[in-house]
């Protein structure tokens, strides 16, 4: 049996492991905004308020065309944050479950069709960067800047483990097959545990820098990591050592901190992207840079390739959006926000490109024409993160505003 056999059997005997179960997550209580002050009228309050709605669209009243209003095309929200929400994520099976966590160091588990808060994850002591569903949704997960991970039952809310060791955590990825569990740091460590149980299982060292982005390859057979060092590395997950490892020493490969990295769908491909706007095509069964991707002039913050198609596409500080032919390394389109592109995700098995943007948008592109099909307006500050549904029909946000939305195709 090859040991990557035997690290998948590994994998399904971890999924029968026991767990501990706690009655001590508690449900937050919602203040009474009611209660508030009253609001000065002088003069300056006023004028700030004018201020405020500098930029945004607004739209007549659907009762009253004499009265106009900000425009919203939000079909629901969770707004119990009130704070920065940094992460978003979906149920996989159950498209209508969702976990955000942000500034106020909690996560919740909401409805995304009534909006109801299910229960509040609460137990860091700082903000919440990142959180997640295992692939079979039974488990959920959240990392946070005080070096902890959390997890929890996520069908009966139970708090099952929290592991700590690194530092402040940046992300956190599931196995797509099982209940593993990493995490990146900013000491320049990758952790991975058993979930959830919590047990250790490995550390990955090797980055001299924040480990900006990382994740399992789709087949689970390998990590892939980035960091501010400027390097690039294709881990072994059993033995936690480097197959292949990229860095700024080759003239070819990136010379400034990297940002962020995405892995098409059979394993073979990975894009990186650069603070000074460069990206990279490379073969991670080599270790060879296969193409440079060179259209931003700014950080380069997000990648996704496509499924079903030969494209990806990257997304920049500078507002906009590359797509490129994976098989012939060329640009095939430029799309543009008004601001930073924050996130941009391929929707599962479709063309179809989500991103979303400091202009405080949400967009939905066509990767084969490079047309926008339609674009959302309704939170008050920059999008941070997004989670699609599988069909592509239901887009949820995470907002600087303190708020997450629901968007309808």
């Amino acid at each position: 049996m090859s040991s990557h056999d035997q690290f998948e059997e590994e994998i399904d005997n971890l999924v029968e492991d026991e767990y501990v179960q706690q009655d001590d997550v508690e449900e937050e209580e919602i203040p009474d905004l009611d209660q508030g002050e009253p609001m000065d009228d002088d003069d300056d309050d006023e004028e700030a308020v004018d201020d405020s709605a500098e930029g945004f669209e607004f739209r007549p009243n659907g009762e009253d065309e004499n009265t106009m209003e900000l425009a919203d095309d939000s079909v629901q929200g969770f707004f119990d944050h009130r704070e920065p929400v940094y992460a978003i994520a979906m149920h996989p099976t159950s498209n209508g479950i969702i976990v955000s966590g942000g500034g106020d160091d909690k996560s919740y588990l909401w409805r995304c069709d009534t909006g109801e808060m299910l229960k509040c994850l609460d137990g860091h002591t700082d903000s919440v960067t990142s959180v997640g569903f295992s692939c079979d949704g039974k488990y959920v997960a959240s990392a946070g800047m005080d070096g902890k991970v959390r997890v929890w039952n996520a069908e009966t809310g139970d708090f099952c483990v929290a592991v700590d060791g690194p530092d402040e955590v940046i992300w956190i990825n599931w196995h797509p097959k099982g209940n593993i569990l990493l995490a990146g740091a900013t000491d320049s460590t990758i952790w991975m545990w058993a979930m959830p149980s919590g047990k250790f299982m490995n550390i990955f060292n090797g980055h001299a820098g924040p480990v900006t982005a990382g994740c399992f390859t789709p087949d689970g057979k390998k990590i892939v990591s980035t960091s501010e060092d400027s390097s690039f590395i294709v881990w072994d997950p059993k033995s936690a050592s480097a197959e292949f490892r990229l860095s700024g020493e080759d003239a070819r490969f990136h010379a400034d901190p990297v940002t962020s990295v995405c892995v098409n769908k059979d394993s073979t491909l990975a894009i990186t992207g650069d603070v000074s706007g460069k990206a990279r095509l490379v073969n991670i069964l080599n270790g060879q840079i296969v193409a440079s991707l060179e259209n931003h002039s700014d950080s380069v913050e997000t990648s996704s390739f496509c499924e079903v198609l030969p494209l990806a596409a990257t997304g920049s500080v500078d507002g906009t959006i590359s797509i490129w032919d994976v098989q012939t390394q060329r640009l095939r389109a430029t799309l543009n926000h008004d601001d930073a592109v924050v996130k941009v995700k391929f929707v599962k098995n479709s063309p179809m490109l989500a991103t979303c943007s400091a202009d405080r948008t949400v967009k939905m592109w066509d990767a084969r024409t490079g047309e926008c099909v339609k674009t959302w307006v309704g939170h008050r500050d920059t999008v941070l993160d997004i989670a699609v549904a599988d069909d592509g029909n239901v887009i949820c946000t995470a907002s600087d505003d303190g708020t997450c939305l629901v968007f309808s195709m």
